[in-house]
């Protein structure tokens, strides 16, 4: 999930702020007064965890030493990183670590903030954007079967969707690696948060958005540039990706992505929900909002229809591993369609730095320990991050239920959380073994990196 932001200062108030480039779990503020960090960031807005919460609850099996990391899982250390998640102010947080056929499973903090109901490693949950990997990975299918080329134009499957030349000029690459310039759809399925407010996130609760509702508001948006010119995150991307899957297959999109990616990946727990409900134990889903929602409400009860096939799965954090470790190990896609999906695009910050390199649905992440692929996501409530070693052994998936939990300061920058850096630590410690760490005078660790701030003046 998850946006580019480009935050600038409103023309009508000092702290205001107007946010750009909005993906699953983003939003757009325009001439609001943004509510300023807290004296302490220990609490997201978030009651204080209780000790007790804090206890992580895990499971797994005996210990195996892949290549390219530290031998074994530091159960110990795994344990310790997690609460501190929880500590560093999220309500809830589970987690899934895979070492070869080893695997180790933990949750810290509350499901519930009401009931104090502990979160449990094996929650279902929503995964956002991650949801864009399996959605590649059928389209990329299509690639294999010749029912599809990459460098064709969108047009030539779905002449009517994209008008006139833009349609000639955006090929099926461009959607999969969010260069087709694109605008989202969020602010047009959430009109409110033009105005500052979220009230069209408790308006859209039970609506049911058609796929071509959402593409008509992202060709609507401002382009963010000529096709093929540069990368710009955009859900919109993927919700055509969708219909372009169902015109070739004469399948609906999330039928044919249960049965040929999720069944044939052996997931047990993941799945397309056809209610607003999460099918299976679950936590809260509490959206802050960067404090504009205060306390964080509960958005677990919602109909995803404005998600799609950009980003409406739920899953577990076991289900993820196993789905990309049978990805990367070929088990979905054939060696030259896997070679596709791994040729990337760079994405840059504000001064130029590459911060990723985003594939086709994928991305590749450069920790301490080497190059792990992947990808992040985040709707109303709840985030998700996944990232796999190469070979597929190495492996960390985590969930939280608590978003947009960080502050802007009082110059309308918005301020890194005690959260970021403990995720960060735990990502690293899982990924890496025991004894890693990021480097000194290293970026600040962003869960959720397709959204990476810029900020202007």
């Amino acid at each position: 999930m998850t946006p580019l932001l480009r935050l600038r200062r409103s023309r009508r108030s000092r702290r205001g702020l107007a946010i750009a480039g909005l993906g699953l779990s983003a939003t757009l503020v325009t001439g609001a007064a943004a509510p300023a960090a807290p004296a302490a960031t220990t609490g997201a807005g978030a009651a204080t965890p209780e000790p007790g919460a804090a206890a992580p609850r895990e499971s797994g099996r005996p210990e195996a030493a892949p290549p390219g990391a530290a031998a074994g899982l530091d159960r110990r250390e795994l344990r310790r990183t997690l609460a501190a998640i929880h500590q560093a102010g999220m309500y809830g947080v589970y987690s899934g670590v895979r070492d070869g056929d080893a695997s180790w499973a933990g949750a810290a903090g509350v499901a519930d903030v009401r009931t104090g109901r502990p979160v449990l490693p094996g929650m279902l949950h929503r995964v956002g954007s991650i949801t864009k990997t399996f959605t590649a990975v059928a389209i990329l299918q299509q690639v294999e079967r010749g029912l599809i080329e990459l460098d064709a134009p969108v047009a030539r499957y779905l002449p009517d969707l994209i008008p006139a030349e833009r349609g000639q000029k955006i090929t099926v690459r461009m959607l999969l690696n969010h260069t087709s310039g694109i605008g989202d759809y969020i602010a047009g399925a959430f009109p409110s948060l033009l105005r500052g407010s979220t009230e069209s996130l408790d308006d859209n609760r039970f609506r049911a958005f058609r796929p071509e509702e959402l593409v008509g508001f992202g060709l609507a948006a401002p382009p963010t540039g000529e096709p093929g010119q540069r990368w710009s995150y955009s859900n919109t991307n993927y919700i055509i990706a969708g219909l372009l899957l169902e015109k070739v297959t004469a399948t609906p999109a999330e039928s044919y992505i249960t049965r040929q990616v999720i069944r044939r990946a052996g997931l047990r727990d993941t799945s397309f929900p056809g209610t607003p409900s999460i099918p299976g134990p679950h936590s809260k889903a509490y959206e802050s909002f960067y404090g504009f929602i205060d306390p964080p409400r509960d958005y677990s009860v919602y109909t995803m229809s404005w998600a799609g096939t950009a980003g409406a799965i739920v899953s577990t954090m076991d289900d993820l591993n196993r789905f990309y470790r049978a990805l990367l190990g070929g088990r979905l896609l054939k060696p030259a369609q896997l070679t596709q999906m791994r040729t990337t695009v760079p994405i840059t910050d504000g001064q130029g730095n590459v911060v990723l390199e985003y594939g086709l649905g994928i991305y590749a992440r450069d920790l301490p320990c080497g190059r792990f692929w992947g990808h992040d996501g985040g709707v109303w409530g709840m985030g998700t991050g996944s990232l796999s070693s190469p070979d597929g052994r190495r492996q960390i998936s985590f969930g939280t239920n608590l978003m947009k939990y960080q502050r802007f300061d009082a110059n309308g920058e918005l301020r890194p959380h005690e959260i970021d850096a403990a995720i960060g630590e735990h990502v690293v410690r899982a990924a890496c073994g025991s004894g890693a760490a990021q480097a000194k005078g290293a970026r600040p660790f962003d869960p959720f990196p397709t959204r990476q701030p810029l900020v202007t003046r």
